[in-house]
C-alpha cells in the first residue's frame, strides 16, 4: 500500500449558505489539493461533517469527488461507526471500486472494552473487499485503542493496513512503529506531531491543515521522509501557528475559514458546528495572506 506513504487529507464538504452541499466548491478543492502536492483524498471523513449530510448527500459527495478526481490520486472513503452491524451493512452494498482503502474510526460513545474493539474491526476487515485503515482518535470517540489492539489487528488480518493515529500520543505511536508488522502503516492523524512521527518511522500523515496549505505541509512530509530534518521542521515551524488556530474553535469550522480567505468555498458549517469567531476569522486571514498560495 505505497499508495498511503506521504500525505492525505480529509476533505471537507463545502455548504452553501443556505446549507446545501456546493458542488462547485468541492471541485476546487479537490483540484487546489491534486494541483499542490497531496498525494491521496480521504472522503467522508469526520472533517466532510459526514454526521450531519444525509444519504443523498453523501452520494452526491462521493460522485463529486470521483469524476473531479478522475483517478488522478488514490481515494480512501470514510466507512465507520459505532453500530458494527450497520458498518458492515454498509460495506457489503457499497460500490467501492474507486477507492484503495476505506477508514474505519474506531466505535465512539458505546465505550467498548479493548476485545470490543478488536471484535468490531475483526468483523470489518472479515467483510471489507478492500483494505482497511484503522481510526483511532480518543478525543472524539471516549476510547482509545491501545497499541497491544492494534498490533493484535495488525497481525491477524492482512487486509488490515494502516492505523490513522490521532491519540496526540508521540509516545504512543513510536510504540506502534516499534512494534508494527514490516508493511504496516502509522499514519499520523494529529498535524501538529506528524513530522515527529514521520521522523520515528512513521508512514505520513491525513492531514486537516494539509488541505488549506497542500504545498507546504505535502513539502514538509516528503521531507521528514527523506530525512531531510532541519528544511522538514523549517515547514513545520512556518505552519505550527495555523495548526493551533484552526482547532481553536472546532474542526472543520477553522479550515473552513481558511477555504473562505482563499476564495475556495463558503466558511459554513452546520449544526451543531457555528462559524469562527470574528477575532479568529480575522487571525486565520492574516496568516493565509503571510503565507500566501
Amino acid at each position: 500500500m505505497q499508495s498511503l506513504v506521504g500525505t492525505g487529507v480529509a476533505l471537507v464538504t463545502p455548504f452553501k449558505k443556505d446549507f446545501s452541499v456546493d458542488v462547485e466548491a468541492l471541485q476546487r478543492i479537490v483540484n487546489f489539493q491534486i494541483d499542490n502536492g497531496i498525494d491521496y483524498l480521504v472522503v467522508l471523513g469526520t472533517t466532510a461533517e459526514s454526521a450531519t449530510l444525509s444519504q443523498d448527500e453523501k452520494e452526491l459527495v462521493i460522485k463529486t469527488i470521483v469524476e473531479t478526481n478522475n483517478k488522478r490520486l488514490p481515494l480512501v472513503l470514510g466507512v465507520g461507526g459505532n453500530n458494527t452491524a450497520k458498518v458492515v451493512e454498509e460495506l457489503k452494498t457499497r460500490d467501492l471500486s474507486d477507492f484503495v482503502a476505506i477508514l474505519s474510526v474506531s466505535p465512539y460513545y458505546n465505550k467498548p472494552t479493548q476485545e470490543g474493539i478488536y471484535q468490531h474491526f475483526k468483523m470489518i476487515a472479515e467483510t471489507s473487499p478492500i483494505p482497511v485503515i484503522l481510526y483511532n482518535v480518543p478525543g472524539r470517540t471516549a476510547s482509545n485503542m491501545l497499541p497491544s489492539t492494534v498490533i493484535r489487528l495488525a497481525n491477524d488480518f492482512k487486509n488490515i493496513v494502516a492505523i490513522k493515529e490521532a491519540a496526540g500520543d508521540i509516545v504512543q505511536a513510536m510504540k506502534l512503529i516499534q512494534n508494527k508488522p514490516k508493511d504496516f502503516h502509522v499514519i499520523s492523524g494529529d498535524d501538529m506531531i506528524t513530522l515527529p512521527m514521520v521522523l520515528a518511522g512513521g508512514s505520513g500523515v491525513i492531514s486537516v491543515i494539509g488541505e488549506g496549505f497542500p504545498r507546504q505541509f505535502s513539502d514538509m512530509v516528503r521531507l521528514g521522509l527523506q530525512r531531510k530534518t532541519d528544511e522538514a521542521y523549517q515547514l513545520h515551524y512556518l505552519l505550527a501557528d495555523s495548526i493551533d488556530m484552526i482547532f481553536e474553535q472546532g474542526n472543520p469550522a477553522g479550515i473552513k475559514e481558511i477555504f473562505r480567505s482563499l476564495g475556495l468555498s463558503e466558511n459554513t458549517v452546520r449544526l451543531p458546528l457555528v462559524n469562527v469567531n470574528e477575532d479568529l476569522a480575522n487571525r486565520l486571514a492574516s496568516f493565509v495572506t503571510k503565507i500566501g498560495k
